[in-house]
């Protein structure tokens, strides 16, 4: 059995740059043990396999895995994803236009693409639901977690905690991006602190500005998952978005723009929108560009047939 590929740098116009991501095209005919051996040959953050929806309204059924497990939403993925079948003109034989469905583990994803003289150069989605606040931690905790100093630890602003929406991430701020340039996570600490099933990884920002329009430089760790650090995490973004959002008071919009993947040497740029109410944050928006890499075939050689 054969199976087609396409990979994109994703959160960046330069090759190279931002988060990669393997994007199999037609997963029809793969069984759930298949798609995990490809996404751990493939060692990125993610992979994704496109399918059949059952929703006549969705593109595709999208399905997410790290190198070790399935993901019910992730944000990278997304963005990489539309903007390979925008860039093909169809998913699974039938043709895409600009707005595409995802139907995946959270739910539905909707995801507008962006295009320059005709080519599909990026995407924004519309974070599919509310973030929700989880635990909160002490400074010590993820200090020890990312191998800082407790006063590194900004908590004017909030404590240290855990944002779900899908998967969970555990949001500290530290004081500025030399900060985030000492870091050196220790899984010891994780194992203790923010093993698997309290958060996916430790998400570190540093604002650079306050207002309506922000910049943030931010950094994410989660080894227990095989992920020693990620380049752009569009989902950690909207929880961003959601908890600054929620945090900031007021009704006006705001934009925040995050540098990550700078440390790594991939540097990334993920725009995110938050729209607001008296009520509180009413949505968030993630977006960024993506660059095509490779593509191939992957030889399972007889293995993997779903039955």
């Amino acid at each position: 059995m054969k199976v087609d590929f396409v990979t994109l740098d994703v959160f960046t116009a330069t090759i190279f740059g931002g988060n990669p991501l393997a994007v199999v095209t037609d997963a029809r005919g793969l069984d759930d043990a298949a798609m995990q051996a490809i996404a751990a040959e493939f060692g990125y953050s993610e992979s994704t396999f496109v399918l059949p929806s059952d929703d006549p309204s969705c593109a595709a059924r999208v399905r997410i895995f790290t190198p070790t497990h399935e993901l019910p939403f992730a944000g990278h993925p997304n963005v990489g994803t539309a903007v390979a079948l925008a860039r093909a003109g169809e998913a699974l034989g039938a043709p895409v236009g600009d707005r595409l469905r995802f139907e995946e583990g959270i739910g539905v994803v909707e995801i507008d693409i962006a295009r320059e003289d005709g080519v599909p150069v990026g995407a924004r989605f519309a974070a599919p639901g509310r973030a929700e606040l989880g635990c909160m931690f002490e400074e010590e905790a993820i200090a020890e977690c990312a191998g800082l100093a407790r006063g590194d630890i900004r908590i004017d602003n909030h404590l240290p905690r855990v944002v779900g929406l899908g998967v969970s991430f555990a949001f500290a701020e530290v004081a500025d991006a030399s900060v985030l340039a000492r870091c050196q996570p220790a899984p010891a600490r994780f194992a203790i602190h923010l093993p698997l099933g309290v958060a996916e990884g430790l998400y570190l920002y540093a604002r650079e500005g306050e207002g309506p329009d922000t910049r943030v430089r931010a950094r994410l760790f989660a080894p227990l998952g095989g992920i020693p650090e990620d380049p752009a995490t569009g989902s950690a973004a909207a929880m961003l978005g959601a908890l600054v959002g929620g945090l900031a008071g007021g009704t006006g919009d705001l934009s925040i723009a995050i540098e990550q993947g700078v440390e790594m040497g991939r540097p990334s740029r993920i725009d995110v929108g938050v729209e607001r109410s008296a009520a509180g944050v009413e949505s968030v928006t993630v977006g960024g560009r993506a660059v095509p890499v490779m593509a191939g075939t992957i030889a399972l050689q007889g293995a993997g047939a779903a039955s």
